[in-house]
């Protein structure tokens, strides 16, 4: 005969995490500013796409900047310098500086806000701007200087220079011997090619940082998703103090009921009759021709309550009358404090008829 083992679950016991974070703690988290982010993606986005501007709107920059150069180096040098001229010339050089920074600048201002909407969606908080002593604890400074995360920031990191290193020595190498041939070429063509150069470059780059940043959101996600687990007792904890203790709901439910009880058997002694089956259930009803259109259920029980109600009418000398299938039908169909269903107005007309007759007779 083999032994009886009991399987126990001991993830009940441990406070290990292992469950899912409840919504309310993704939203605490969330007031927190804690969300799933990486810091790459908005920058790697900007890099990448403001690159992309300066290939899609060349000429308009190099037309700004020729004339720039035309306007500096072919007007202003040949005006007279008094203080009205020099005002004049930095207010139009500012101007030309801030057209040309302009379209990159809001290009960048669009790009960041929806990088960063992209991945926790629309969030103000000022929670991480307050002051927090812990943060200034050296111990849980060392902690993070020395824990797993910084490791691996610091692996990203190699890894991210290393990468753009190699790309740019390549695409640098591959164009060796066009890097060298400049020396004999126009100053323009040196410009041509210098640009193109740095634009396909940038791009370059712009795409590998982007797809290194993706890479690095999903493991921010599956760390925030780590972190934010949650254990068995954690989630009844939240439980108890979101919806309320259990047993001290149960113990409130329990005194409503008592003092629901006791309010019942307070109207008792103002019934006319008791109508009891007789010993399961018991019924207490009131009629006052003048003042109700039905009589009304003061009380309703059955066994032990049933017999408490038998026992008020017995002291205060209310009538008791057996009749099993009334007594049943007012039970189940009828409620207390309202009046009796249409439906047993002919049964109940007769009891209190008959209850009206002894009391004439007394």
């Amino acid at each position: 005969m083999q032994p009886l083992r009991l399987k126990l679950n001991l993830q009940q016991f441990s406070g290990e995490k292992t469950e899912q974070a409840t919504p309310k703690k993704r939203e605490d988290s969330r007031k927190k500013g804690q969300v799933a982010k990486s810091m790459e993606i908005p920058g790697a986005f900007i890099l990448l796409i403001s690159f992309m501007s300066f290939s899609m709107f060349g000429e308009f920059y190099k037309e700004r900047i020729y004339r720039l150069f035309s306007v500096t180096f072919h007007d202003y040098m040949n005006m007279q310098v008094t203080q009205a001229n020099v005002g004049k010339i930095f207010g139009d050089l500012i101007t030309q500086c801030l057209i040309l920074i302009a379209p990159i600048m809001a290009i960048t201002v669009i790009v960041a806000i929806l990088g960063n909407y992209a991945q926790f969606g629309f969030l103000l908080t000022g929670d991480p701007l307050k002051m927090k002593f812990e943060k200034l604890n050296p111990l849980e400074g060392a902690k993070r200087i020395f824990s797993l995360r910084s490791l691996v920031e610091m692996l990203k990191s190699i890894a991210k220079v290393l990468i753009v290193g190699i790309v740019a020595y390549m695409t640098l190498w591959g164009e060796r011997m066009n890097i060298i041939a400049l020396s004999t070429v126009p100053l323009e063509s040196i410009f041509t090619f210098s640009a193109g150069l740095v634009l396909s470059l940038g791009i370059k780059i712009g795409a590998i940082l982007v797809v290194l940043a993706v890479l690095d959101y999903a493991y921010q996600k599956y760390d925030f998703e780590k972190n934010l687990r949650m254990s068995k007792q954690d989630i009844k904890d939240e439980y108890k103090k979101s919806e309320g203790d259990p047993l001290i709901k149960a113990k409130i439910r329990e005194k409503q009921k008592r003092m629901a009880m006791q309010r019942m058997m307070q109207e008792v002694p103002k019934a006319d009759v008791i109508i009891t089956n007789p010993t399961h259930f018991a019924i207490a009803l009131k009629y006052d021709a003048k003042t109700m259109e039905s009589p009304l259920v003061l009380a309703k029980g059955k066994d032990y309550v049933a017999l408490k109600i038998k026992e008020i009418a017995k002291q205060e000398g209310i009538l008791t009358m057996e009749n099993r299938p009334l007594a049943r039908a007012l039970y189940d169909q009828a409620e207390i404090g309202q009046g009796i269903p249409v439906a047993l107005f002919q049964a109940v007309a007769e009891v209190l008829a008959y209850v009206y007759k002894m009391k004439r007779k007394v």
